[in-house]
């Protein structure tokens, strides 16, 4: 395997870097205007309370994600710190394996059990305690 095809583990690829917007239309907008990015992928995910937008960058995005509702966990984290980096998206072969081999090596679950994301892929959430302040989402296509 070249170094080009090697991966870390579990780990396949960056899928996501999320970002908190207050405005998704403003940050499409900007994002269209700073790089020339279109979006690939435009959704609402009801039950995560968010509508994002997806900007392709070679095989992984750029999440741009806003609040749906005021009880969302985009709306408390942007309340809470602001607009800005959110998460990232760890693309995976397995969901639930690689959810077991972070809680064996101590992370928090946020999702006790992957559960179906946007693009119908498969995600579950880890906790930023215990996981060196980030917010992990895993994710699998």
């Amino acid at each position: 395997m070249s170094e080009n095809e090697s991966t870390s583990g579990i780990l396949t690829e960056i899928d996501h870097v999320a970002i908190a917007v207050r405005d998704l239309d403003a940050a499409i907008d900007y994002y269209n205007k700073a790089f020339g990015a279109t979006v690939a992928h435009r959704e609402v995910v009801e039950s995560d309370g968010v509508e994002e937008a997806l900007v392709k960058v070679a095989d992984s995005y750029i999440q741009l994600t806003a609040a749906t509702r005021p009880d969302s966990p985009i709306a408390k984290a942007i309340e809470k710190r602001g607009e800005g980096l959110h998460h990232i998206g760890y693309r995976v072969d397995d969901c639930q394996a690689a959810l077991d081999a972070m809680i064996a090596a101590g992370a928090t679950p946020i999702d006790k059990a992957p559960r179906p994301g946007s693009r119908g892929t498969t995600v579950a959430f880890i906790h930023p305690k215990g996981s060196f302040g980030t917010l992990i989402e895993l994710v699998q296509e």
